[in-house]
């Protein structure tokens, strides 16, 4: 091979190598620091760049994302003596490419760091209940002290969380049996309060059965009070009416004899007989050891006498026979008219005013109860609408007007 074309292929290599040195590609996202001899230089953005062959070098690739960063539990004693493991998670973004190269020569591991001590610091103020709930205060402290401690480091610390926080086994033992004995606790209390709830409900149910059984027990009495008045005045209506019939009855019946004593005309003879009849009455009673008899006695039966005939006279059984429908002279008598005797002038009971009674339902809250009416209507009706309102009767047994007043 010729020497002339070696060193042409020399050339050409080294061509190539002085170009793949001078010309460099950023990614998107991404931001490369350049050194000068040693020195910064600049920092490159994402596209395309130029470098100085063996005179510029790129000292670091910066990822410009957030990034997300994961620390491993850290042993931290809370204010009550006890060691708790907690591990956190960082949120955090590279804003300044150059400080993150020359600020600290691992930022991750500083971050790390800084996140342990300052923990400690913030939970060894709390106790273990403290620490358990109120992970919201923790994560504000250490975002403020990361994000503060951080910036010149060319950080932003975005947001951090506490991702678990394991106390001892013993301590876990004794919280689940806290909890369960709470929970215990707590299952009681509410049943003790069903039950007392359960008991008022109960007793409130049997107060109000009690006043309703009293309230029902009370209109019952109140119905079967009015029920026996209602019946108590409408017997008496019924005695007073039947007296009135009877009475009725009586002055017919009296002015039935006393027409037919004076239609049949009667002498001494029907008078002795009379009497004799009553004889025998004198003497029934018990208490009756003599009777004295009248002067007149020896006249009645000399008449009774003669009147059956003794001295030859006749017969006061011997009647002429009278001719239909009249009385023996030939004169016809008047027939007695008994069509309205069996006539009561009494409505029917359950037209009477007392029996038109209108009870309302039993509520709950307070029963009505039919409110009787005066004694003065009542008597007022009953004189409306009893016999007392026949004028016949009125007259026969001189029972005042409504509008009269009864003479005292």
């Amino acid at each position: 091979m010729e020497p002339a074309l070696i060193a042409l292929l020399v050339i050409a290599l080294l061509v190539i190598v002085v170009l793949a040195k001078s010309v460099t590609i950023v990614p998107q996202a991404q931001a490369k620091v350049i050194e000068r001899l040693g020195r910064y230089s600049r920092t490159l953005s994402p596209g395309l760049s130029i470098l100085v062959p063996f005179v510029d070098r790129v000292r670091a690739t910066i990822d410009l994302r957030e990034q997300v960063v994961s620390f491993p539990p850290q042993p931290v004693i809370t204010a009550d003596n006890l060691q708790v493991g907690i591990d956190t998670v960082v949120y955090f973004q590279v804003t300044d490419p150059r400080l993150a190269v020359y600020g600290i020569a691992n930022y991750i591991t500083g971050m790390e760091q800084l996140t342990t001590t300052t923990l400690r610091n913030v939970v060894g103020g709390l106790n273990l209940e403290g620490a358990l709930t109120g992970r919201d205060g923790i994560n504000s402290q250490l975002r403020e002290v990361l994000d503060g401690t951080t910036g010149p480091w060319g950080l932003r610390v975005a947001r951090v969380e506490i991702k678990a926080i394991d106390p001892p086994h013993s301590i876990q033992d004794s919280m689940e049996k806290q909890m369960r004995a709470d929970r215990d606790k707590r299952a009681v209390i509410l049943t003790a309060e069903g039950h007392r709830q359960a008991a008022i409900t109960s007793a409130e149910g049997e107060k109000a059965s009690a006043i309703l059984s009293a309230e029902g027990r009370k209109q019952a009495a109140i119905l079967e009070a009015e029920a026996e008045r209602q019946s108590r005045i409408l017997r008496a209506e019924g005695e007073r009416a039947a007296l009135y019939l009877q009475a009725q009855g009586q002055a017919k019946s009296i002015e039935t004899v006393f027409q037919a004593i004076h239609d049949g005309k009667p002498d001494q003879g029907l008078l002795a007989y009379q009497y004799l009849q009553t004889l025998p009455q004198i003497a029934q009673g018990d208490a009756n050891k003599m009777w004295i008899v009248p002067s007149e006695f020896s006249k009645a039966l000399d008449g009774l006498a003669n009147l059956g005939g003794a001295a030859g006279g006749k017969s006061w059984m011997d009647v002429a026979p009278s001719s239909e429908g009249g009385d023996g002279g030939g004169g016809a008598k008047p027939g007695l008219d008994t069509s309205s005797w069996f006539e009561s002038q009494l409505p029917r009971a359950a037209d009477q005013p007392e029996a038109k009674i209108e009870l309302s339902s039993i509520t709950d809250s307070a029963p009505a109860v039919p409110t009787p009416p005066p004694l003065s209507e009542v008597t007022a009706d009953v004189r409306a609408s009893g016999p007392a309102a026949d004028p016949a009767v009125r007259e026969q047994f001189d029972v005042p007007d409504q509008g009269e007043a009864p003479p005292r």
